[in-house]
């Protein structure tokens, strides 16, 4: 795998600026401040300013091939998945380069598409090839159309704003761990005063904008965020129960990370590449998990669960808040070279429960069975597979956001919840493209194409952050989850993962719990 050795890349603000300039993106764009300004300083004149010159490029937009591949045979797959990384490296760098040229941008407007899409398209169709290669040595046949995965489109912040983007992507139903189900709303930008734009920055007189682009120049924006008092109730009713649902929890409890196990690897999605992830993982539960685990180290990896039987993998983005200070990775890969900046918050609660299906019984999770819920790159890829859910204690089972991060009123703390897929192919403990092995039950709680019935993972996270304000379109001292740098830290983009690994015949316990309708921790 030596050819996913990623070269060490310059810091991103350190490039993009001198400490006392500003490059911007021009009219409706995100505009880069320091680095270690903060949005939430109170004098946004001056550096943060621009003439806007017509809406530019924010972000990158590119074809997700990993979720297109979803049969190669598994003797390529260490090579297929390993390629897969490098496109997200070439990516990242190609964000980077359009982060650090906004000069050049303003100066050509053809320098984008010249300097930075047609060069990653050219590098990104080498890769294509290889993968092509790679599933045809291994008695595969690749998907028609792949090379037309290769080219990437700029994208202006207009097109990346939470609550404008356009798409009711349907989120996958499934019941979230307040018995609610979890349907995906699409939800309502905050209500605009003044004739002010939210839209990544205020428009001011003249053509001025200000800045609104986070900490890092790359999000969280004002529309990001909503006050959930002012949200009309979304949550509908959760589905009728039949005869032979299993109505049983079973509790796992394994800390919030107080010992700060972190690091920036996936090894479900790029097993064997440092930095796979590029943003900065909680993890509980097992406690050797990285980039280079196997099947055999998670048995010996011990964990952080009061149930020593639980060496699963539970792991999700860490969230900050971006109030001008830094953290223990504001140089390294992952944080704040890859615009994850900001302070880490340590979860004040994380429930852990696995909960049954309102038709059926289920059967046990196999052992080393993966899951990934949720999409981090919602920003390009759209809402199809977007499953986090955010709220505010008082307020779970009447409102969930998806696409924006709550302003809760004070005294109640930001909620964040997942509802893992609860049906299983029962073949096979991962897929191609991490998903089609395991589905989300229908809108009345079925499992179908032969799927089984497993028990629904569901996890409720809770944070003490200070609430949010939005003053002149300009929001001050935000939140938000990391996440690949070209994806804006939009609250969609917010996922978990998880590996099940128990021992002692726990996997059997749970199910059973579950159908026997019995509250079991």
């Amino acid at each position: 795998m030596g050819r996913n050795t990623r070269k060490r890349r310059t810091p991103l603000a350190t490039k993009a600026i001198a400490a006392s300039a500003a490059l911007a993106l021009g009219g409706g764009g995100l505009i880069w401040a320091n680095f270690y300004a903060s949005a939430h300083e109170s004098n946004n004149n001056g550096w943060n300013q621009t003439k806007a010159a017509g809406a530019q490029v924010a972000t990158i937009s590119c074809p997700d091939v990993g979720q297109k591949l979803t049969n190669v045979p598994y003797r390529a797959r260490t090579e297929v998945n390993g390629e897969l990384a490098n496109l997200d490296s070439q990516i990242t760098d190609a964000y980077q380069r359009l982060a650090t040229t906004r000069d050049a941008q303003t100066r050509d407007a053809s320098f984008v598409q010249n300097s930075i899409l047609q060069p990653l398209k050219d590098r990104r169709a080498a890769i294509l090839d290889r993968i092509k290669l790679e599933i045809s040595r291994a008695g595969g046949t690749t998907p028609s159309g792949l090379e037309t995965l290769a080219s990437c489109t700029g994208t202006t912040v207009n097109q990346t704003t939470a609550g404008q983007t356009g798409q009711t992507g349907q989120n996958n139903t499934g019941q979230n761990n307040t018995g609610q189900p979890t349907t995906g709303q699409t939800n309502t930008a905050q209500p605009q005063t003044g004739g002010q734009q939210q839209n990544g920055g205020q428009q001011q007189a003249g053509g001025q904008q200000q800045n609104v682009g986070g900490q890092a120049g790359n999000g969280p924006v004002a529309a990001d965020f909503v006050d959930i008092t002012k949200v009309q109730p979304n949550v509908p009713a959760k589905p009728q129960r039949g005869g032979n649902a299993s109505n049983g929890t079973f509790t796992t409890r394994c800390g919030v990370n107080a010992n700060k196990n972190f690091n920036t690897d996936n090894v479900i999605v790029a097993p064997g590449v440092t930095n796979g992830a590029h943003h900065l993982h909680d993890y509980v539960g097992n406690q050797k998990v990285n980039a280079f685990s196997s099947n055999n180290t998670f048995l010996q990896g011990g964990t952080s669960c009061q149930n020593r039987s639980d060496l699963s993998a539970y792991y999700w983005p860490v969230v900050r808040i971006q109030d001008g200070t830094q953290d223990f990775d504001q140089n390294k890969d992952g944080g704040g070279k890859e615009g994850n900046v900001g302070k880490i918050l340590t979860p004040v609660s994380a429930q852990i429960k696995y909960v049954g299906s309102p038709t059926s019984k289920v059967v046990a999770m196999p052992q080393f069975l993966r899951i990934i819920t949720g999409d981090a790159k919602t920003t390009t890829n759209g809402l199809a597979n977007a499953n986090a859910h955010w709220s505010c204690t008082g307020f779970e089972n009447k409102v969930q956001l998806t696409q924006q991060y709550p302003i809760c009123p004070q005294g109640s703390k930001v909620v964040r919840t997942f509802a893992f897929q609860s049906c299983w192919d029962g073949q096979n403990i991962d897929s191609a493209n991490h998903r089609t092995h395991v589905a989300f039950a229908d809108a009345g709680g079925n499992c179908q194409n032969g799927f089984k019935a497993i028990p629904q993972l569901t996890m409720r996270l809770t944070y003490n952050i200070t609430p949010p304000t939005i003053q002149n379109g300009v929001v001050k001292n935000a939140y938000a989850v990391d996440g690949f740098p070209e994806q804006l830290h939009k609250a969609a983009t917010d996922h978990d993962d998880f590996i099940s690994v128990t021992t002692g015949g726990l996997a059997n316990r749970i199910a059973s719990c579950i159908n026997r309708g019995q509250r079991c921790a």
